[in-house]
């Protein structure tokens, strides 16, 4: 027969896990304390690296990008607020608000065209012909940041994927899936017919219809009916080209 430990045996043990844990504890508090002076060391170095190219950091948007890359990587956030060291040294806060009053007007002024549904390619070039020879270079990477700083606002503005295209949301429209899906066919050509509809996505001629009529009620698509075939065209702005863009030039 095994014999039970007695009460030493058990106060051995206990005395054993104790210690154990409490070296597990010391370990997680070194490597704590060592990650906490590795954080402030590269923090320290990105300042320095921010002094050294803060020209490029404002007028490179490749440039950029990649700073914004470093600065997650040690949990900084230049555009938390327009204040500090930041903002004293870059000028990026302001950069960025900027950015997202402009982005706020460029939806506004197209919304009665795409419904408030552009394509981020869209916005870039619109906002580019604003800026030209005033302002930095804007890329994709900075109206990203500067939209994603609007959401706090809860301006309702938002970035979906809609297959190989980033569209910029500024209404409270939801999109289920068969509309995600025609805005995906539509991107072909800029537009769609019910009989493509049916056709590409297998669909029956009442759920091609409905959907399609309910993106037109929301603002989203236009309608031609001028073709000899007869056959009405669903056209989508925010899959067709910027130059489709009525006063395009005047935003």
């Amino acid at each position: 027969m095994r014999r039970r430990p007695g009460i030493g045996g058990l106060q051995n043990a206990a005395a054993a896990r104790d210690q154990y844990r409490l070296l597990g504890e010391n370990v997680a508090k070194l490597r704590t304390d060592l990650m906490k002076e590795q954080l402030a060391t590269f923090r320290s170095q990105l300042e320095d690296f921010a002094r050294k190219h803060k020209n490029d950091i404002r007028k490179n948007p490749a440039f950029r990008a990649q700073f914004h890359e470093m600065c997650a990587k040690v949990r900084v956030d230049p555009l938390a607020s327009n204040k500090g060291f930041w903002a004293e040294l870059l000028g990026i806060g302001d950069f960025y608000y900027e950015l997202g009053v402009q982005i706020i007007e460029v939806c506004l002024a197209t919304r009665p065209h795409n419904g408030g549904l552009i394509s981020l390619d869209d916005l870039c070039k619109l906002l580019g012909q604003r800026w030209k020879a005033v302002r930095e270079t804007i890329s994709e990477d900075d109206c990203l940041r500067a939209i994603s700083k609007l959401k706090v606002l809860g301006s309702g503005f938002e970035v979906i994927t809609v297959g190989k295209k980033k569209l910029v949301r500024s209404v409270p429209t939801e999109l289920n899936k068969d509309h995600n899906e025609i805005l995906e066919l539509a991107q072909a050509q800029g537009f769609v017919t019910v009989d493509e509809v049916q056709r590409c996505l297998n669909w029956s001629s009442g759920r091609a219809t409905d959907a399609l009529e309910t993106l037109l009620e929301e603002g989203l698509a236009m309608i031609d009916d001028g073709h000899r075939d007869g056959k009405r065209r669903y056209w989508f702005p925010c899959v067709s080209s910027v130059s489709s863009y009525v006063g395009a030039d005047t935003l």
